[in-house]
């Protein structure tokens, strides 16, 4: 790999990037489909959580993230009208590189960003519904599987190899 490809900076996403970020989800994500207005309303109500990834002049992947309710996965392509106003964990609604984005190590480098997030708003835990064989990728990030019936049919409608991962951060 060269020292170009090496370079990548996360930062703060904006409205103007909506179009960009539609255009990543549906390629990265095809089986997933959502509204751009859903990543808006996120952006909107949670901007620190909602990064674009910059690899040199190109726009590689994004992660939009906020706080939520333990164990209360947000459905696919639904808007959230507000953040709760005492959350319990720190929801990762999505995660999307291109493909010449990955193995950079940019995704590594985004977990522990997330962490400071989760840990600057004072929540003890991280959660999200993995997709894609991507559990493997998070739980080498020390999130954990989570077995709860409840979960199955929201599971059910991302497919049905969806999982729902939760880490522990109070004590990191």
């Amino acid at each position: 790999m060269d020292s170009q490809h090496r370079h990548f900076n996360w930062r703060r996403m904006s409205a103007q990037d909506m179009a960009t970020v539609a255009l990543i989800a549906a390629q990265v994500h095809p089986d997933y489909p959502e509204d751009e207005r859903i990543f808006a309303e996120r952006q909107a109500l949670y901007p620190d959580g909602c990064l674009l990834l910059e690899t040199g002049a190109q726009v590689a992947g994004y992660v939009i993230s906020h706080p939520w309710q333990e164990r209360q996965p947000p459905a696919l392509n639904s808007l959230l009208q507000a953040l709760p106003a005492i959350p319990s964990t720190y929801y990762i609604h999505d995660v999307a590189l291109l493909p010449a984005a990955r193995g950079l190590g940019a995704a590594s480098q985004l977990v522990d960003i997330l962490m400071q997030l989760a840990q600057a708003a004072d929540l003890a835990t991280m959660s999200l519904v993995a997709v894609n064989d991507s559990h493997a990728f998070w739980a080498r990030h020390g999130f954990a599987l989570i077995n709860d019936p409840a979960l199955q049919e929201k599971l059910n409608s991302y497919d049905a190899a969806a999982r729902f991962l939760a880490k522990d951060i109070a004590r990191c």
